[in-house]
């Protein structure tokens, strides 16, 4: 990894658009090595004048939704027309083993080729709400070296999708017909965040069933309350597949900018994502200070808990 005084470089690097001063960049920032801390720090006060320039779209959805076809033919659509389209995909890590797949460069084959597009795929590790311990910091490196649009996909819906929403200024969820009742409960949380909802699938002998599907998330959409001040959310069908209602995707997400951004809504967005990035990485600093200087009490309470010689509120209180 570059030390300290290589930074300035990278920086200027990666701001010409050099993926792999990108790349290289992100592996910094995910790093969790101590050597590392400081260079990351440098890197991200140096890139920070030169972000905020790109749309970020939270994408999730159930597992079977097509998320990964459904950012191909997206970000195929964005970079045929010029634009530069960087994706944050997100995969599960083991919970016995700790590592991942990785492999969403093979599920985009086609987009991870092409010259406009940057696609990085990071493990979720031990982070809630499926995505990286260091999404945020990734997605800023994209929007430095020139990104127009960054996708972040998570996990799919099961954990807490807050934290992909607090991070982006537009919120998808994909959908497919046929889910049946006994997702409703899990439905429901993520839907009140949505900014639209897209069922995906809607081709051959599914196409009536997905435009049935989309009746009813309209009619579930009227009876919310809407997650962004002054847009109503919609519900719309596509096929990620053939492409076909793809493109009308994007208009509205280029609709609910330009709605927000004359209303004022797009930039307070940004603000408290700042300020919700800011507390999430003050919550992390204070458990790890914690947790070093209290490492030999933290292991006595633990095992005074496994040996049910403690209630864990009691070993809690003795703690803090």
């Amino acid at each position: 990894m570059s030390p300290a005084h290589d930074i300035p470089k990278l920086a200027e690097r990666l701001r010409t658009g050099d993926r792999a001063a990108l790349a290289q960049g992100i592996t910094l920032v995910e790093s969790r090595a101590v050597k590392h801390r400081e260079p990351a720090r440098e890197l991200m006060q140096a890139i920070l004048p030169h972000t905020g320039g790109a749309l970020r779209v939270g994408l999730t959805g159930t597992p079977g939704s097509g998320k990964s076809t459904f950012i191909e033919a997206l970000g195929g659509l964005l970079c045929g027309r010029g634009q530069r389209v960087a994706v944050l995909a997100v995969d599960p890590s083991s919970s016995r083993s700790g590592g991942s797949i990785l492999g969403d460069k093979t599920r985009m084959e086609d987009l991870s080729r092409h010259e406009n597009a940057f696609i990085r795929p990071s493990p979720s590790g031990k982070s809630l709400g499926g995505v990286a311990a260091r999404t945020r910091e990734a997605l800023l490196l994209c929007e430095a070296s020139g990104y127009d649009v960054v996708l972040v996909e998570t996990v799919g819906v099961g954990q807490s999708e807050t934290a992909v929403r607090t991070m982006t200024d537009f919120f998808l969820l994909l959908q497919i017909s046929g889910g049946g009742d006994e997702l409703q409960g899990i439905k429901k949380g993520v839907i009140e965040l949505a900014d639209a909802i897209v069922v995906n699938k809607a081709d051959g002998d599914n196409k009536l069933r997905a435009e049935q599907a989309k009746v009813e998330y309209s009619k579930v959409l009227h009876f919310l309350q809407p997650f962004t001040p002054g847009w109503k959310p919609k519900a719309l069908t596509c096929s990620a597949l053939e492409g076909d209602g793809v493109a009308a995707v994007w208009e509205l997400i280029e609709r609910f900018r330009d709605t927000m951004t004359d209303s004022g809504v797009f930039a307070e967005r940004r603000s408290e994502q700042n300020v919700d990035w800011f507390e999430s990485l003050l919550q992390a600093a204070v458990m790890e200070q914690f947790t070093h200087d209290q490492s030999e009490r933290i292991e006595e309470m633990r095992t005074a808990v496994k040996n049910g010689e403690l209630p864990v509120s009691v070993a809690l209180d003795r703690l803090l």
